[in-house]
């Protein structure tokens, strides 16, 4: 079975104020000639319910401030479906999670590889938690924020 090939984009406004919202826009493209299926936790497919983005400002870590999530193991509905060339995007809006009330630039970045990757339905859910993670690099975006 080959790898899944996923693009993926990270895009956001250049400029903002501190105290206004940061939107994100995160963006996966499947690449392969088949369909793929994604499990969407610890991404921003699915928001920001865990540190899934690394932001600095100005060269300094931005630590995570956002909800937690535990759960139970995935059930096949918990996955996302991407036919070939289709893609799958999620915006968050960063300041909800993390510290943006300083001026500078702060650099944002997808942070963890994709829990759980395959081109295989019967694949969907993988038993015990037996997960086939898939990094995709994605550029960060830079946003220079100003005082208001």
């Amino acid at each position: 079975m080959t790898t899944p090939t996923l693009d993926c984009a990270l895009s956001a406004p250049a400029k903002a104020r501190v105290g206004e919202p940061v939107e994100v826009l995160f963006q996966l493209t499947n690449r392969s000639a088949q369909p793929v299926y994604i499990l969407p936790w610890q991404s921003p497919l699915e928001g920001l319910l865990g540190p899934a983005l690394a932001i600095t400002r100005d060269g300094e870590e931005v630590s995570y401030q956002g909800p937690m999530v535990k759960r139970r193991a995935p059930s096949e509905s918990s996955y996302v479906t991407l036919a070939p060339g289709a893609t799958a995007e999620n915006r968050v809006e960063v300041t909800q999670a993390y510290d943006f009330q300083k001026p500078g630039t702060y650099r944002i970045a997808f942070s963890n590889e994709l829990m759980d990757v395959t081109s295989r339905k019967e694949d969907v859910p993988r038993p015990g938690g037996d997960y086939k993670p898939a990094p995709v690099k994605c550029a960060p975006v830079d946003v220079v924020l100003t005082a208001r």
